[in-house]
Formats: C-alpha cells, sequence, structure tokens
C-alpha cells in the first residue's frame, strides 16, 4: 500500500487532540450526501474527496485517535424507521467520549465523562430522531476495534472503499436501551429540540416517514447510515 503523502501527515500532524479532531470533521470535511449506501470512503479517501457521512468520518475519526495513542473503536448506534450511526469512541482517565460526523448537532462528539459505554450510548437518545418526529434510538453495539482489519483492508492506508467494516457493524450483537413498555410510552420530539437539531443540517430526509411509519429497516440488509 502507498505510504500517507506529504499533505496527508501535514492534515494528521494538526489533529493533536480529540477536540482538533472534530473540528476538522466539522469545518474542513463536508458531508458526503450521494445516496443512501452508495460509498463507504477510507479515512484516506474522505481527505481526497472532502467529504463524509458518519461511517466514513468514523473511521477518520478513529485513525486520527490512534495516532495519538488511542485504541482504533467505533460504537454502532441502531435505529428503528431511521438510518444507524457511527462514533469513534476513546477513553480518558477511564471515561468514555466520541467523535462523529453527523448532519444532526445534537449526534456529534461527546466529551468523555461517560462511565460507560452504555451511559454515551444513552445520552444520544433525545437528539436521535427521524423526520417524522419519532426518537428512534434503539440499541448499541460493542466497542469494535479496527485493528482486526489492519491486515485484511489496511483500512488506514487503502484508497479502496472498506465494506467489510460496516458490514461487520450490522451483524454483532446489540444491547437494548429501551423495554417495550418504555417504547410504547415514548412522547414525540419538542418542536424546538427537533429545529436546533438541525441547524447546519444540507441533506433532505432520506424518506417520508410519515406515509411509512410503522415499516421498520431490516437490520443487516440496508448499509449503515449516510445521512445520520
Amino acid at each position: 500500500m502507498p505510504p500517507l503523502t506529504q499533505r496527508e501527515e501535514k492534515l494528521f500532524g494538526r489533529l493533536t487532540t480529540p477536540a482538533n479532531i472534530q473540528r476538522f470533521l466539522d469545518e474542513e470535511i463536508g458531508y458526503n450526501k450521494e445516496p443512501h449506501g452508495d460509498t463507504c470512503f477510507s479515512p484516506r479517501l474522505v481527505l481526497r474527496k472532502g467529504v463524509a457521512h458518519c461511517m466514513e468520518g468514523a473511521l477518520l475519526a478513529a485513525m486520527a485517535l490512534r495516532r495519538l495513542g488511542h485504541p482504533p473503536l467505533l460504537v454502532d448506534l441502531e435505529a428503528v424507521r431511521d438510518s444507524d450511526h457511527v462514533l469513534a469512541v476513546y477513553r480518558v482517565n477511564g471515561r468514555w467520549g466520541a467523535l462523529a460526523k453527523s448532519d444532526y448537532a445534537g449526534l456529534r462528539s461527546r466529551e468523555p465523562v461517560y462511565a460507560s459505554v452504555r451511559e454515551l450510548a444513552l445520552s444520544y437518545f433525545e437528539h436521535y430522531y427521524n423526520p417524522a418526529g419519532e426518537k428512534t434510538l434503539r440499541t448499541y453495539s460493542r466497542p469494535v476495534s479496527l485493528r482486526r482489519f489492519d491486515r485484511t483492508l489496511r483500512w488506514m492506508e487503502t484508497l479502496e472503499q472498506v465494506w467489510p467494516i460496516p458490514e461487520y457493524l450490522c451483524e454483532i450483537r446489540h444491547s437494548n436501551i429501551l423495554t417495550k413498555p418504555m417504547e410504547r410510552n415514548l412522547a414525540g420530539m419538542d418542536a424546538r429540540l427537533y429545529q436546533a437539531g438541525r441547524v447546519g443540517g444540507v441533506c433532505k430526509p432520506l424518506l417520508n416517514l410519515k406515509k411509512s411509519r410503522g415499516k421498520t429497516r431490516v437490520r443487516g440488509v440496508a448499509p449503515l447510515a449516510t445521512h445520520k
């Protein structure tokens, strides 16, 4: 595989803290508006294309975190009647934080203050909703180390797409956030929080969920989120 170019090394050299990495994702990487499931760019492809959706942004963040000495870990947040969301997670002094690329303002980074991955996942619940105003987050995965893809994909070096990573995230066990009674009693989104979450968003809703309410995305069939 080709080594990183001088430009790529210079870019990563600027990403010296998690906050710098998140700022880079927010301000210098555009949102990938390709149709749902059409791309899964490697980190180097993200730098060349200048755009990323949540999966691609998480991969870039995981690579940048690894260069700072953190293990490259991803967590998948799974939803119903909505798309999944992927986080690059890390720990500082035993507490979990996250970095993320999202078209929703409330689904981006979290400070490393959470005692468990479950606590971290729960912090996204009130901000995770579909165009119909339903709160849709239901499960979360364990942290997955991208070391398992170092040899098979060379994911940090390749200029190819890296579909085996989201495919693996779809297949592993996820832990429930809600019980069925809790799910039945959920209220819809507050209008102000709904609008706040769309500040800076660039994508139209993936589908008209008011017409398709009750149809749950079949897990493992559709690729992970591209518009969350």
